[in-house]
């Protein structure tokens, strides 16, 4: 079973986030303050460390830092907690080595998938270590696939997160970086000639982003913004060119890979300039529901302006579809949320 230390000075919140915690199949430890919570990190070297900011003796940054200087607590997940929303305060956080955040108040099921996305990763970088202890360690220098490239990705770039709706690149702003993202969903954009959004692809975990000219430091030219909570890590393109120099397979992967993309872009453009309403309304439903990596029957909240952009309707055409969709039974609407009912019968519309 997989062991959690919460660390919160707040009593309520403590006691109700531990339940919801061990309900969910975890063992809890519980501190109330950072000096107690780094004797209980290096005593019971849980799983991961779910840790509030501001406390009493000790706060969450001297927390951080005081169990990354262990060798025995170092590789430990940490999560912070805060009431705090500025973005200077969180990505203080992240700078020092934290590996997600919550803001205050947060629901279950935010708290859960923060816990378990942690925990898995973790698992994977296990994975990967003893990978490498038992073979050649794979860097820059004899990189063979788009694999190694990613995990190369992960261990040498550097981690953002963005809330939805934050941008992780604007169109003009110099092509420095290339993504990989490790969480979430991007879409990317841009404005026709009247200043309607045009949507021009949409990017889910293990995808890359950002790739463009090599040669010149061009500006992207379509702003990627983020469809839910996203993580990306960020590598220099430079360093990423001289990669691919010493690489011929992982060249040619790549370009395989973008070939492919591109020629998905294109046949969703056509089938926008020629599917019906009711076809494009129901494509891009799946569409998204796939890329969001949606389990049956769980709520899609997704703007309708991004839906329309993306099916390439008006924005009141896809409202009367959505509609029509609910009437004949395919979809259910809550609010903002909407519920695949009959997939297979949204696939066959013409």
């Amino acid at each position: 079973m997989k062991t959690i230390l919460l660390i919160e000075d707040d009593i309520a919140l403590r006691e109700n986030t531990a339940e919801l915690l061990e309900l969910a199949g975890y063992t809890v430890y519980t501190a109330p303050n950072g000096k107690v919570g780094i004797e209980k990190a290096k005593k019971e070297n849980p799983n991961i460390i779910i840790c509030d900011i501001m406390m009493p003796e000790i706060d969450g940054y001297g927390v951080l830092e005081a169990v990354a200087l262990e060798e025995s607590t170092k590789h430990i997940p940490f999560i912070f907690l805060s009431a705090k929303t500025e973005h200077k305060e969180i990505r203080k956080g992240m700078d020092m080595g934290a590996d997600d955040y919550l803001t205050k108040p947060f629901d279950e099921e935010e708290l859960l998938s923060a816990v378990e996305s942690r925990l898995a990763k973790a698992k994977i970088l296990e994975m990967r270590k003893n990978d490498q202890d038992q073979t050649t360690v794979v860097d820059e220098e004899n990189l063979q696939n788009l694999n190694q490239l990613k995990n190369f990705f992960c261990d040498e770039g550097e981690v953002s997160t963005y809330k939805k709706g934050e941008n992780i690149y604007r169109k003009g702003d110099h092509s420095n970086n290339m993504f990989l993202i490790l969480k979430g969903v991007v879409k990317t954009h841009t404005m026709e000639a009247n200043a309607k959004e045009l949507i021009t692809g949409l990017y889910k975990a293990d995808d890359f982003l950002g790739f463009t000219s090599f040669d010149d430091n061009i500006p992207y030219n379509e702003t990627a913004t983020a469809v839910e909570e996203t993580e990306v890590v960020g590598i220099s393109k430079t360093y990423v060119k001289d990669i691919l120099k010493k690489s011929q397979d992982v060249s040619l992967e790549l370009m395989n890979l973008l070939t492919n993309n591109l020629s998905e872009i294109k046949q969703q453009l056509v089938k926008m300039a020629y599917s019906s309403v009711r076809k494009k309304t129901a494509a891009t439903i799946l569409q998204f529901s796939e890329i969001m990596n949606k389990k049956p029957n769980a709520p899609l909240r997704i703007s309708r302006n991004d839906l329309a952009t993306t099916a390439g309707i008006a924005t009141e055409s896809l409202i009367r579809t959505l509609s029509d969709f609910k009437r004949d039974g395919l979809i259910e609407i809550e609010g903002r949320d909407i519920r695949i009912i009959d997939m297979e019968s949204l696939r066959e519309i013409e």
